[in-house]
């Protein structure tokens, strides 16, 4: 089954920024949608973010404005930029995609990073 690892995550302070990067291990030229997705405690998971082969790109209210998701097939990644970060953006962040057409996530859930916003 297709793994992904995600990373860079980690504490950092209201205001303060981290890149998140997540690898997979097969490629992700027919992978339609890559996302990035998020769990707090007590709650479900939730997009983040996303972006298409086209390049084109979606964000969750909360993250407009803060947030840019970036992809490079050739290195089997995608990436988020996490700016202007707050409390309420603690949570696990996990990646992952859809090919097209297809219901279902394409590779098995990772472990996902940390992003612990505090003071």
């Amino acid at each position: 089954q297709v793994q992904v690892v995600e990373s860079g995550g980690g504490l950092v302070l209201p205001g303060g920024s981290l890149t998140l990067s997540c690898t997979v291990s097969a490629s992700i030229y027919d992978v339609y949608f890559m996302g990035w997705y998020r769990q707090a405690p007590g709650k479900q998971r939730e997009l983040v973010a996303g972006i298409n082969n086209a390049m084109t790109t979606k964000y969750e209210d909360f993250g407009k404005g803060r947030f840019t998701i970036s992809r490079d097939n050739a290195k089997r990644a995608v990436y988020l930029q996490m700016n202007s970060l707050e409390p309420d953006d603690t949570a696990v962040y996990y990646c992952n995609g859809r090919k097209a057409f297809r219901p279902e996530f394409f590779a098995a859930w990772g472990q996902g990073t940390q992003v612990t916003v505090s003071a």
